[in-house]
């Protein structure tokens, strides 16, 4: 790990850049925001850490009503059970034998979860339970055209859920249906239609499953762009947004752009301002994740992004300038790859630190 870029007290423009910094008084709006929404609407939040990979920002998501979180890697569900989170949800397929024994390793710690779409998985996560003398809980992920993973919705779904429920050693916990490419749909309609399709596959799914003398306890899914459609389907009981308490320029795009505040940025600082019209920050490709576009520069409408290279982000001018030392937040493009880059958060209230703790799950890949 680096050193923390900061200490409580400083001043914004005394920290080390690039850094990775969160307005607090945002964050918590949002949070506030999304644990109101949820209960109004009767519907779970099981918060998705890929987002944040943080303890401390999934006991503030508990302690505002959140049943629990999701990862998408064992080791993500390794660093939250480590640290007394108790309910994780893996939204995700685990196949290798190794990282299937951590996981069965952490129930004696937490409730842990598992998704499955094939029934050669389900074969193993049973071999790791039985071995381990464990019973795992294990979700059916459903394909509603995220392009991802997910066996076929109705009958087929409905046959694997019947393999989990008769085995001995598993437990069938229900459906993962999270239609990911929905949520930056840009117009309303296209999310609405998208969403639409999607609930009349799990319909069909549950009906199946149903049929089958079973029950789903868990029907997840939902993001950041897409929740209140899933709230609304009387089908879906967990919502699994993860961007809301952040945000990112790509969000910003929707039409309209959800209801939630930008609150996570990177401060960057100007090295040089040699030329008329340019100047150069100290963040670039490894600061900043560009997959989903250039960075903004917050509250600087005169101000481009233009262009990165490994440590330099390019800045256009436009009637104005900046000088070397100066100080700038850039809105990240994808929030969730941006604070996979950085070992600190660094939590602000106004311009001043109010505290600075590990991105603990930070590059927890296996």
């Amino acid at each position: 790990m680096q050193p923390p870029p900061a200490e409580p007290g400083m001043h914004e423009s005394e920290v080390d850049t690039p850094a990775l910094v969160i307005d607090l008084d945002v964050m918590e709006t949002n949070m506030n925001r999304m644990a109101e929404f949820c209960r109004k609407a009767g519907v779970g939040l099981r918060a998705h850490a890929k987002t944040h990979k943080s303890p401390v920002i999934a006991s503030w998501q508990i302690e505002r009503g959140a049943v629990g979180q999701c990862v998408q890697k064992t080791a993500e569900a390794e660093v939250l059970a480590w640290s007394g989170v108790r309910d994780i949800l893996v939204s995700n397929e685990v196949v290798a034998e190794r990282k299937l024994k951590r996981l069965v390793a952490l129930q004696s710690m937490a409730k842990v979860s598992i998704c499955a779409d094939d029934s050669g998985t389900v074969d193993r996560i049973e071999q790791m339970a039985e071995a381990a003398r464990q019973r795992l809980t294990v979700l059916v992920e459903i394909d509603v055209m995220g392009v991802r993973c997910g066996v076929r919705p109705g009958a087929e779904a409905a046959a694997l859920a019947r393999r989990i429920a008769t085995s001995p050693h598993l437990i069938f916990g229900g459906l993962q249906s999270y239609h990911g490419s929905a949520q930056h749909l840009r117009s309303e309609g296209e999310r609405e239609q998208a969403i639409a399709s999607a609930v009349r596959k799990t319909v069909e799914t549950v009906e199946a499953i149903r049929s089958e003398g079973l029950a789903c306890e868990i029907v997840g899914g939902a993001g950041t762009g897409t929740f209140r459609h899933e709230a609304a389907s009387g089908v879906y009981n967990e919502m699994q947004a993860g961007s809301y308490i952040f945000m990112d320029a790509d969000y910003a795009r929707n039409n309209p752009r959800p209801e939630f505040e930008q609150s996570l940025f990177v401060l960057s600082t100007v090295m040089s301002a040699a030329r008329d019209g340019v100047a150069v920050v100290d963040c670039g490709h490894k600061g900043i994740a560009i997959d989903s576009g250039l960075p903004l520069v917050h509250g600087r409408e005169d101000i481009d992004y233009v262009g990165a290279s490994d440590e330099h982000g390019t800045l256009a001018l436009r009637g104005t300038s900046l000088k070397v030392g100066e100080v700038l937040r850039l809105v990240p493009g994808h929030c969730d790859p941006t604070v996979d880059r950085y070992d600190w958060y660094v939590g602000m209230r106004g311009q001043r630190v109010d505290c600075v703790f590990p991105v603990a799950a930070r590059g927890m890949m296996q």
